[in-house]
């Protein structure tokens, strides 16, 4: 069990992502900065609030970010009034911004925009996750915010077929297109459409699917999944996602991972 967040390498930047594992469940949300402001203590906030029960439907979820925003909303606005000006404009029209994925043990799990949970049977082979086609990873993600509604369809809930052999872990939006392509390149047969319509759109994905599709064989066990868990710490996480980047399989971006 271990939560892992790191910012993007080589910039001195605030991380946006946030990382959570506790015995009940483990949480990732991804801060986005380009709208709004206090991105990273937004996603810190949602995390640090899940409850320790599983959250079971929409309506359920939107019950309980409408008993948490409140004091992030007015700590928040304080912090703008102190810096005033354009700031606090910004706080006022925008709000902050997050994804959120959660899993909690018995394998029920919950989504808002593009972080995903996974589930993989290190029996089978099977890679269970919450998002869909690789593809959908150029649209833009559902943000929560703190201070508007919800939309009920950037909400998404399932369960895990959960068995002995489990490992159920949780990414931000780089790492896992990175995850998600490497599972479907090894099972390329089942999934060559999925990834010819990503590739087929031409946008900076594609460019991660073109590198990797040179490789010769993966082995999603070994190459994959195995490296992830021989990430117990951050500096190794950091020397993977450098080694991916150098190979041209993952985006620039934040990192978060964490292992139920």
């Amino acid at each position: 069990m271990r939560a892992l967040s790191i910012g993007k390498i080589g910039e001195n930047l605030v991380n946006e992502d946030a990382a959570i594992a506790k015995d009940s469940f483990i949480a990732v949300s991804d801060g986005a900065g380009g709208g709004g402001v206090f991105a990273d203590l937004w996603s810190r906030y949602l995390v640090e609030h899940l409850p320790d029960e599983p959250i079971g439907d929409f309506p359920a979820f939107d019950k309980w970010i409408d008993s948490i925003w409140e004091p992030f909303y007015n700590e928040c606005e304080e912090k703008a009034k102190a810096e005033g000006g354009m700031l606090l404009n910004k706080f006022y029209d925008e709000g902050s911004f997050a994804t959120l994925v959660a899993v909690w043990k018995n394998g029920q799990w919950i989504s808002y925009g593009d972080s995903v949970a996974f589930c993989y049977d290190k029996k089978t082979g099977e890679l269970q996750h919450s998002f869909g086609q690789i593809a959908d990873f150029n649209n833009p993600p559902y943000l929560v915010n703190c201070k508007d509604s919800l939309n009920e369809q950037g909400f998404k809930s399932g369960r895990f077929n959960v068995h002995p052999d489990s490992m159920i872990f949780a990414a931000s939006d780089a790492l896992a297109h990175y995850i998600l392509l490497m599972y479907e390149l090894a099972n390329k047969v089942k999934y060559l459409e999925e990834l010819q319509e990503a590739l087929n759109a031409q946008t900076k994905n594609s460019n991660y699917i073109k590198s990797a599709m040179h490789l010769r064989k993966i082995d999603f066990s070994k190459d994959v999944i195995l490296k992830l868990e021989n990430c117990k710490y951050q500096n190794l996480l950091t020397s993977h996602i450098e080694r991916l980047r150098r190979l041209g399989f993952i985006a620039h971006d934040d990192y978060s991972l964490a292992i139920l």
